[in-house]
């Protein structure tokens, strides 16, 4: 049985083992954390999944009118430590923008999360916001990645940031990517709202490379029902290809009804044979 919680409306989503309890969507449970037991919102109610998941925190149970007044007077803090550090921030004249702010009840820590164009000395703002929050201060710089995450947003497709919805790690991705899914190399067209490559052309990348090594290459010379041609373009995701006809015009064609040349076909089958594949 997994659930999914989730600390703030359309946030990251966090996967829980619900034990024993039955929340339903919109209810308030606790969930373990190094600081204690914090207050989330039931996303997922508990159901059955195939994969075999261990390892998963256990829901703590629901919340209590103590926990809900609690996580109230969290909220509040935070939005005041927002406002303070701002403020101070403004007054020491630091190129710094704050996106985030956590509040860690049981060590009585307020961190707080900002972006600047360089390495900032926040000493001296360090201390004005102790004596201000009355209480130990973190400041964290962190990158476009981690910003986009923390303030959330849309991504270009209509749909919440994957990263501040569903992804836990930033994998690597290349301008190579894209061009191996025949997107264009234009920074506007494959930028997310960080202003980085987007997370997303990782996803489909093995489906495009599977794909090209099967299809022919474009500019190959194949042979169509339409009659002979070279291919112009290729669209994984329908499994076709677009050949210009050497009689005029051009034609759509489904990869499997498109045979390549002989010399190709042979050059193929028979490097096979020599090194013993299908034998």
């Amino acid at each position: 049985m997994v659930m999914a919680v989730s600390f703030t409306r359309y946030g990251r989503l966090y996967y829980l083992d619900p034990g024993s309890h039955s929340p339903k969507v919109g209810d308030k449970v606790l969930v373990p954390t190094d600081s204690g037991p914090e207050v989330a919102e039931c996303v997922w109610a508990p159901q059955w999944v195939s994969e075999d998941i261990d390892g998963l925190p256990e829901c703590a149970g629901p919340a209590t009118d103590e926990h809900l007044a609690r996580d109230e007077a969290n909220r509040r803090r935070r939005a005041e430590a927002r406002t303070v550090a701002k403020r101070l921030i403004r007054k020491h004249e630091l190129p710094m923008k704050v996106i985030g702010v956590d509040v860690l009840d049981a060590d009585d820590v307020v961190k707080i999360y900002f972006t600047a164009p360089h390495r900032v000395d926040f000493r001296a703002l360090v201390r004005d916001l102790a004596r201000t929050l009355k209480a130990r201060v973190e400041l964290r710089q962190v990158g476009p990645r981690d910003e986009a995450r923390l303030q959330g947003g849309i991504g270009p497709c209509g749909r919440d940031l994957c990263c501040a919805t569903f992804l836990k790690d930033f994998e690597p991705v290349s301008v190579r990517m894209a061009k191996e899914q025949d997107l264009p190399v234009n920074p506007l067209r494959i930028a997310g709202a960080c202003g980085r490559l987007m997370c997303c052309l990782k996803y489909e990348h093995p489906l495009y490379v599977k794909a090209h090594d099967r299809m022919p290459a474009l500019g190959s010379r194949v042979d169509t029902p339409n009659g002979p041609g070279q291919v112009v373009g290729r669209n994984v995701p329908s499994d076709s290809v677009t050949v210009r006809l050497n009689s005029g015009g051009r034609c759509s064609c489904p990869s499997a009804s498109v045979c390549s040349p002989r010399k190709q076909h042979d050059a193929r089958y028979d490097s096979a044979s020599e090194h013993g594949i299908g034998d």
